[in-house]
């Protein structure tokens, strides 16, 4: 199976310019016209044109696309299913938002893992972008993030939300958080803007960062002021050190769940969906 013929093809679809895709898959212009060159000829069709404008597909193209994602994720999907694990009758693949793994992974895997006895677990911490387009070609069968990006293959449900508040080391007013010594949360794009709209004063910060535990790590060397999550709040509260900036906004953060859209239905996807989405909302 030439995948990369695959690839190649669907990068053009998405940019529409040799050099773009090239430069995104890391090849050179020629291979990539050396790969369409060659899916055009086993399928005996022309697949795109070229010319002052850009690139287009061209009918026989448009037709093929989707018949070329269905390809790259089964054959994903295959290189996976015999891959399992001895004495698994399943392998399935997670990818969870950076940000919440530290504090979930535990308790869900748990979860999951008595829910389905029978299946092997490969997890990975990543950020939401990757995810989705790992979810995309089949790398990944199920991703909980903070950011969907919309596609026609990939389907996203709301999960809950989780609650990120304000620690300082030295008040517990917003007025008196030096912006200076504050670390200034990128975990989102909905999250910096958010957080950029409530509390202004603070979108200059020397120091951004995007995840809840490089905050606290940072806070706990250097003293100042952030946002992390709920639970990581509570842990340094604990240890006399911190205080919570009780008057700054609570910032919450919606999760999601991400799948192909063919798998949307299935059962295994649907208990790994109620798993999460109870631990998140307490229902």
């Amino acid at each position: 199976m030439q995948t990369e013929l695959l690839d190649t093809f669907l990068d053009l679809v998405e940019t529409r310019s040799f050099n773009r895709s090239a430069e995104r898959l890391g090849i050179t212009q020629s291979t990539v016209s050396a790969r369409i060159a060659a899916l055009e000829q086993a399928l005996g069709s022309k697949l795109f044109t070229r010319s002052r404008a850009g690139t287009d597909l061209t009918t026989e193209g448009k037709r093929f696309e989707p018949h070329a994602r269905a390809l790259r994720h089964e054959w994903h999907e295959a290189r996976r299913r015999i891959q399992v694990p001895d004495r698994a009758a399943h392998l399935i693949r997670l990818g969870i938002q950076n940000d919440l793994a530290a504090q979930h992974i535990g308790e869900w895997i748990a979860d999951f893992r008595r829910a389905l006895p029978d299946t092997a677990f490969y997890i990975e911490p990543d950020y939401s972008n990757q995810m989705c387009a790992d979810v995309l070609t089949g790398i990944l069968d199920f991703a909980v993030m903070y950011s969907p990006k919309p596609h026609p293959d990939l389907h996203f449900s709301e999960l809950g939300e989780v609650t990120y508040r304000m620690v300082s080391t030295d008040t517990d007013r917003r007025a008196e958080v030096d912006p200076q010594t504050f670390i200034f949360a990128h975990f989102s794009p909905m999250f910096e803007t958010m957080h950029r709209e409530l509390t202004p004063e603070f979108a200059s910060a020397p120091v951004s960062v995007g995840q809840s535990a490089t905050v606290a790590s940072l806070l706990t060397a250097m003293g100042g002021a952030g946002y992390v999550l709920e639970r990581t709040a509570t842990q340094m509260l604990a240890t006399g050190r911190f205080r919570e900036v009780t008057d700054a906004p609570v910032l919450r953060q919606p999760v999601y769940a991400a799948t192909h859209l063919r798998h949307r239905t299935t059962p295994l996807h649907r208990k790994l969906h109620r798993i999460v989405q109870r631990r998140l909302t307490g229902r």
